[in-house]
């Protein structure tokens, strides 16, 4: 009897699906991308671009990908129908189109799913729909020019001869945001200042905060930011910075000479909102602030849980979650929580360039017990499965509310000032713990007088900024619009493999080799480093998808008015300008053990540098 064919991406989904689909279905996977540019032409870049077209020249990507293509096409000939279910965003379509021509299928029905349950793959597959023409040309075009970029772009650094390797459309750009961190932390020059404080027998600490006649400063008005890179939001309380020792010790005397009363009492309430359900790379920050887990190792936990049918799709950007979650999650606050049920349904906005028809990183089921999880999955599985759990119950549960206090003394001229924060109501907080510890301040009337126990100052030094941590790097990245969210990750990964970058104390730092990189970027592909440029070229992509744009045209225009005449730039600056730049930025150049052979033009020893096969 003939049978349908189901071609997914992962092997991982094969067993699941086949359970969901039944013995009238042949579910085979594609194991990711099967086809590549080939290495054919001028600089091996695998197309050819004429006036406003490209033509390219696609291979198998490598022997399994030959077996797998001959292995569909034998299951495409026993099958009455074929469907594809590649992985529902650009890149996925892409695969589709390639398995398209690779099996030489006429018209394929394509179906998208966003998690890998029986009623939602029963779902897609009723509601096929042709291929996405416009995310196929996206994904094409993202091909060329990364390689465009790597093949043309990466022989720049191959001549500086330290053992650089390849240089990125997102890859460069991110190492400059890491090497320009380092240098501010090389040239930053730290100084002394004095906190300044007062201990009331009331039991409150206020710090210094100026004199009565100086110009107040304008209230900073606080934005509801939701860190995911941080496990609370705990902020060290300083006074107003004072420069010298001797203005810190007269501050405290005239403290000690006044008597001190209430100026101010303010006391409020205020709410504060749930963070929305998880996107791909607030996952991969809260992974890596509260699991510590890289961003590589949050995303093929989240695939096994995915391929699981546990969560939903792990590469999103969207924060909208399905009506029928929001109704199950409801229910489980209803029967566990009831205080925590909203009037109303929590609604998040995303991001304007998210893909709307994506959800957000939730659990497939809310009410599946997680003692059975425990024993089913691994330590790491299970400990990602409760942190995506969480976070998509918090998004649906009432805001937190918060009493917050502000003290303003005074004494003689000079005011102090203290906060406090009590959290009145846990609500989403019961479940995603980010708020600051309770600062309990005392019940003070306006006008009262106060007891001075105590005053004093504290000498402290400026801090140079940190360095980024994996999981900061990839919110820089997401709020500077470098890369999208299927590449935050392997471009992190790429750096550290390159050798460009290595964790120090879990955080990022460049090595000399990164940082000789970088600095001869800069004068040879300035442009290819700026974040804003790079973050247009992802804007570009984006409006490909959306069938705004054409690729070809983009494509061709793109290395015409701008890739080519920058490449004859880039080719006259000085090699020798890189090693340069490091030192300047106070990193010591890498040396090499030398080879008795000598160069037959400068008659120097020439360096034995180790190198691996070089890819782009």
């Amino acid at each position: 009897m003939p049978k349908r064919l189901l071609v997914v991406e992962s092997p991982g989904k094969v067993k699941k699906l086949s359970q969901i689909l039944g013995t009238e279905w042949i579910v085979r996977a594609s194991c990711g991308h099967i086809r590549e540019l080939s290495n054919e032409g001028e600089d091996s870049l695998g197309f050819t671009m004429d006036g406003n077209s490209v033509e390219c020249r696609y291979i198998p990507r490598d022997q399994q990908a030959k077996e797998t293509i001959q292995s569909l096409k034998a299951a495409a000939k026993q099958a009455k129908e074929v469907i594809l279910a590649t992985d529902p965003d650009r890149e996925g379509e892409t695969i589709a189109w390639h398995l398209k021509e690779a099996l030489g299928l006429k018209e394929p029905k394509r179906v998208v799913y966003t998690e890998i349950t029986e009623s939602a793959v029963r779902a897609a597959i009723a509601h096929p729909r042709k291929l996405d023409s416009n995310l196929i040309g996206a994904g094409l075009c993202r091909d060329c020019l990364d390689k465009l970029v790597g093949y043309k772009g990466s022989p720049l650094v191959w001549a500086l001869n330290n053992g650089a390797k390849s240089v990125g459309r997102v890859q460069s750009a991110t190492l400059h945001l890491i090497c320009q961190r380092e240098r501010e932390i090389v040239s930053f020059v730290p100084q002394d200042y004095w906190s300044v404080w007062v201990d009331y027998a009331e039991g409150f600490r206020a710090f210094y905060k100026g004199t009565v006649n100086a110009p107040k400063e304008e209230t900073k008005q606080e934005t509801e930011v939701h860190d995911d890179t941080a496990v609370n939001n705990t902020e060290v309380t300083e006074s107003t910075r004072v420069l010298s020792e001797a203005e810190a010790t007269r501050l405290v005397e005239q403290a000690k000479r006044h008597p001190h009363q209430v100026a101010q009492y303010e006391g409020k309430i205020v709410n504060r909102q749930p963070p929305p359900a998880f996107i791909t790379s607030t996952l991969q920050q809260a992974a890596g602030s509260r699991l510590r887990f890289p961003p590589e190792k949050t995303m093929l936990v989240a695939q096994k849980l995915y391929e699981a049918g546990l969560i939903t799709y792990m590469r999103t950007d969207s924060v909208m979650l399905s009506p029928e979650f929001c109704k199950s999650a409801r229910q489980w606050l209803e029967q566990n929580d009831p205080e925590n049920v909203p009037q109303q349904t929590a609604r998040h906005r995303s991001s304007k360039i998210a893909q709307e028809a994506h959800e957000a990183i939730r659990p497939t089921d809310v009410f599946r017990p997680s003692a059975q999880l425990r024993v089913e999955l691994d330590t790491d599985e299970f400990n990602l499965y409760v942190l995506i759990w969480k976070r998509a119950i918090a998004s649906q549960c009432r805001p937190a509310i918060l009493r917050k206090t502000l003290v303003v003394t005074q004494s003689g001229e000079l005011l102090w000032q203290a906060r406090g924060q009590v959290v009145e109501f846990l609500g989403y907080a019961r479940y995603w713990s980010n708020l600051s510890k309770d600062t309990i301040l005392p019940n003070l009337q306006q006008g009262q007088m106060l007891t001075l126990e105590n005053a004093g100052h504290e000498k402290k030094q400026t801090q140079p900024p940190p360095r980024y941590s994996e999981p900061k790097l990839v919110q820089l990245m997401e709020r500077k619009g470098i890369g999208r969210p299927s590449t935050y990750s392997p471009t992190i990964a790429t750096l550290k493999k390159r050798g460009y970058v290595q964790l120090t104390k879990e955080n990022l730092q460049p090595t000399s080799l990164g940082l000789e990189v970088d600095a001869f970027l800069q004068k040879a592909l300035p442009d290819l480093l700026e974040t804003e440029f790079t973050a247009k070229m992802e804007d570009a992509l984006d409006a490909i998808a959306s069938g705004k744009q054409p690729w070809q045209h983009y494509l061709t225009n793109w290395n015409q008015n701008y890739f080519a005449p920058a490449l004859a730039k880039a080719k006259t600056v000085p090699v020798n300008s890189s090693a340069n730049g490091a030192k300047a930025s106070g990193v010591t150049t890498r040396k090499f053990e030398t080879s008795r052979t000598r160069c037959p033009e400068c008659k120097n020893n020439l360096a034995k540098i180790p190198s691996n096969k070089v890819t782009a």
